[in-house]
């Protein structure tokens, strides 16, 4: 009796908008590393502040849902057993923070510290001081229109330029996670305000940017990032245009929403970037920088004029500038118009991104060595700080003066 031969098997290649397309446009050889390696960045201070920012937003929002607990809240009886939870999170998983971003003590083998020995300095490290700005800052106008929150959605493109002989799949998945998805009535956003008892920011953020429509019932995204806000364009040769990029992330997650069973209609997307809200020294100097050079869209028009000139005359060696509430809350905020002609460039580029990985992919399973299959574009701030700088060849001019150990 002959036996039935069995099938290859069928897969589909599955990427992620954070971890495979804005990891891979950083850089293409650090990408492989890192993502298919599985070679953990030795430092990943970045990573860590990055999921720290979102648990503690979304564990603020869960503690605020069942309690209904008012605004500002203490730091102290609040906000730090939130850091607590989500840092012992993180340390299961290998992050760990620089001492000078959290107090962590409490958290190590063998400590006899409690919440009761936390001091005013400790309060004032930079991540909790971040956590602390963004809960009192933003949670009171953003909790209240959540209708759900840190939502994994996907969806199933065409492998571009696919050829059956070659490609490894006929199509490809997109993932993301949506940090925050809010529902609302364009017709009773008024309403909505006066509800809340006060100028609920976002409200009228929305009101101010979103132009006319006929859909009555919509959805907005809102995502959560980190860092300062982006500067508008790039000047640097190799740099990463997070601006634009951050853009894209947005106009894909629209795409990938609506594809969903019971979607409303997505009318725009809001970033908050965290890091606005308590600037380190570096940040200060970079939006200095671009303030001056005109690569940044707030301020604008001569507003802020005061808080301009305290950057202006701030010195790096000087304590930080008391830059007002109002500036910081306007370069944290940033609207995304969702419209279907920019939401089809957003996704060719994620097709065009996939080809680039899918290519190289192909390119090293037919012999081809690592660093000749992956292409290292990076700007130098990336190269300076990549744990695979002594043997990136193709990054020597930057990393020159760099000598293996």
């Amino acid at each position: 009796m002959k036996l039935p031969t069995r099938s290859k098997s069928y897969m589909i290649p599955e990427y992620s908008l954070t971890g495979d397309l804005l990891s891979y446009i950083t850089c293409g050889l650090q990408y492989r590393y890192q993502n298919k390696g599985t070679l953990p960045p030795s430092k990943p201070v970045q990573r860590w502040f990055g999921e720290f920012i979102h648990g503690v937003m979304e564990e603020a929002y869960l503690n605020w849902k069942y309690q209904k607990k008012e605004f500002p809240w203490d730091w102290k009886e609040d906000i730090r057993p939130i850091e607590d939870e989500i840092d012992l999170r993180l340390q299961v998983r290998g992050l760990y923070p620089h001492d000078e971003d959290l107090f962590f003590s409490i958290n190590q083998p063998g400590s006899d510290l409690n919440i009761e020995d936390l001091n005013e300095h400790d309060h004032k490290k930079l991540a909790s001081a971040r956590a602390e700005k963004a809960i009192n800052l933003w949670g009171k106008h953003l909790f209240p229109l959540i209708d759900a929150s840190e939502i994994l959605i996907k969806g199933v493109r065409p492998m571009p330029n696919y050829d059956k002989n070659i490609s490894r799949s006929n199509y490809y998945g997109i993932n993301g996670v949506v940090d925050v998805i809010t529902s609302a009535k364009i017709n009773t956003l008024h309403e909505q305000s006066t509800l809340y008892n006060y100028d609920n920011k976002i409200i009228s953020f929305i009101k101010k940017n979103l132009e006319e429509t006929d859909i009555e019932d919509y959805e907005i995204i809102i995502d959560y990032k980190g860092m300062k806000r982006p500067p508008v364009k790039v000047t640097k040769p190799h740099s990463e245009d997070k601006w634009e990029n951050h853009k894209q992330q947005i106009l894909t997650y629209s795409w990938l929403r609506s594809k969903q069973e019971n979607a409303k209609a997505i009318s725009a997307g809001i970033i908050l970037y965290l890091n606005e809200l308590v600037p380190s020294k570096e940040d200060l100097v970079l939006i200095k920088d671009e303030i001056a050079n005109d690569l940044t869209d707030i301020p604008d028009n001569g507003e802020f004029g005061d808080d301009i000139q305290l950057i202006f005359d701030w010195q790096e060696d000087e304590k930080m500038p008391n830059l007002s509430e109002e500036f910081k809350i306007a370069r944290s905020i940033r609207f995304i118009e969702i419209n279907e002609e920019e939401r089809v460039k957003a996704l060719d580029k994620f097709d065009r991104v996939v080809c680039d990985i899918e290519n190289s992919l192909i390119k090293e399973m037919k012999g081809c060595k690592i660093q000749d299959a992956w292409k290292a574009d990076a700007d130098e701030r990336t190269c300076l700080a990549c744990d695979f700088k002594t043997f990136c060849k193709n990054n020597s001019d930057i990393t020159k003066d760099f000598k293996v150990p």
